[in-house]
C-alpha cells in the first residue's frame, strides 16, 4: 500500500468521542487518584520496609530511619503516605458499593466520589492529630 493511501486512511479515521462527549466529573477525578495513590502506596510500603528492617538491623540503622521519619520531608511523606492508604481505602469501600449494585446512579457516585475526598481528607488530619497530641 503505497504511503498517500495510508495517509489518506488515517485521515478518515474517527477519533475517540470521548474528547468531545464527556465531562470531567468527580468520579473520573476519583477514578484517577485511586489509581496514582494506589501506585503510591507501593513506594510507600517501601519506607515502611526500609523502617521494620533498620529495627531489625541495630541501633545505627533505625537512628537514621528515624532521623529521616522525624524530619520535615519524612514527616511529609509519611503524612502523604498516611492520606494516600485512607484514600485507597475509602475508594476501595465506594467500589464495593458498587459491586453489590447501590449508589450507581450518577448523583449518587457523584456524592461517594466527593464524601471518599472529604472523608480521606478528614480521617487523615484525625490520625495524625491524634499522632501529635500522643
Amino acid at each position: 500500500m503505497s504511503d498517500a493511501k495510508t495517509a489518506l486512511r488515517m485521515k478518515e479515521r474517527p477519533l475517540s468521542p470521548h474528547l468531545s462527549i464527556y465531562r470531567f466529573r468527580p468520579t473520573m477525578a476519583m477514578s484517577i487518584l485511586h489509581r496514582i495513590t494506589g501506585s503510591a502506596l507501593y513506594v510507600g510500603t517501601l519506607l515502611v520496609v526500609w523502617w521494620l528492617v533498620a529495627a531489625a538491623s541495630g541501633p545505627d540503622a533505625f537512628a537514621t530511619a528515624s532521623w529521616f521519619f522525624g524530619s520535615f520531608i519524612g514527616r511529609f511523606i509519611l503524612f502523604g503516605y498516611s492520606w494516600a492508604l485512607l484514600h485507597h481505602m475509602l475508594g476501595g469501600i465506594r467500589h464495593l458499593v458498587w459491586d453489590t449494585g447501590h449508589g450507581l446512579s450518577k448523583e449518587t457516585s457523584t456524592r461517594y466520589a466527593l464524601a471518599t475526598l472529604a472523608g480521606s481528607l478528614g480521617l487523615t488530619v484525625l490520625l495524625w492529630l491524634i499522632v501529635i497530641v500522643l
